[in-house]
């Protein structure tokens, strides 16, 4: 089969995927929505805050690096967080926008954008592997589902690189868009199984992280 139909077969494939990952979402929050939400059986802090400016603040912290010690005494180890969700989110949006309006991403500029961001996400990727493979404390709380998965998006964000070149006109073949898309589908499929799913939990988790400490009154952290 000519790699044009391939492609063709590979973008619808590529939409069912999207759905059946929705409707596995759905499903999740459908389940999640059903556990009542309880108060904190612990008394009110001298500070609590009955409000839902710590929720807020709480679901803020993944951009607030100075707020978590792990974060704040490590500022690199926050840059490759950074860098590598953008590759994620930048990977997502090829893959979608390849079909919907493919002329932007032929524009040179916003070939290299992604060219280069899909290029750093694949170096932390590696060095994300290697972190696992090389530190015994990784290894031992690492499962073969982080692997796996860490191992996938790796040659996913470098096939993106591929992608996006050959969409820009620097690579001729379609089949790096081609194998991105295919590879773009499976992830939607096996994503919502995986512990990749975990950003779905966050906003939630972290909203009621954010009452129960603010009721304590220990978030925000008091500061002296």
């Amino acid at each position: 089969m000519e790699a044009h139909g391939v492609h063709y077969a590979i973008e619808v494939i590529h939409w069912v995927a999207l759905g059946v990952m929705a409707l596995v979402y759905v499903l999740r929050l459908l389940w999640l929505f059903k556990f009542k939400n309880f108060r904190d059986r612990q008394a009110p802090g001298e500070n609590g805050d009955t409000t839902n400016w710590p929720a807020l603040y709480s679901l803020g912290n993944v951009v607030m690096p100075w707020a978590m010690e792990s974060t704040r005494k490590r500022p690199f180890f926050y840059v490759t967080f950074v860098i590598f969700h953008l590759g994620v989110v930048a990977g997502i949006f090829l893959a979608f926008i390849s079909s919907l309006n493919r002329p932007f991403l032929e524009e040179p500029v916003v070939a290299s954008i992604f060219m280069i961001i899909l290029a750093a996400a694949f170096l932390v990727s590696v060095g994300r592997i290697l972190r696992r493979l090389l530190r015994p404390v990784m290894r031992l709380i690492s499962t073969p589902d982080d692997y796996f998965c860490l191992s996938l998006l790796t040659v996913w964000f470098g096939s993106g690189v591929l992608a996006e070149a050959h969409i820009s006109g620097h690579l001729h073949s379609e089949w790096y868009l081609t194998i991105y898309l295919a590879l773009t589908s499976f992830f939607l499929l096996y994503v919502p199984f995986s512990k990749i799913s975990h950003y779905l939990y966050y906003p939630f988790t972290r909203f009621w992280i954010g009452q129960t400490l603010g009721h304590r009154g220990s978030m925000p952290a008091s500061r002296g």
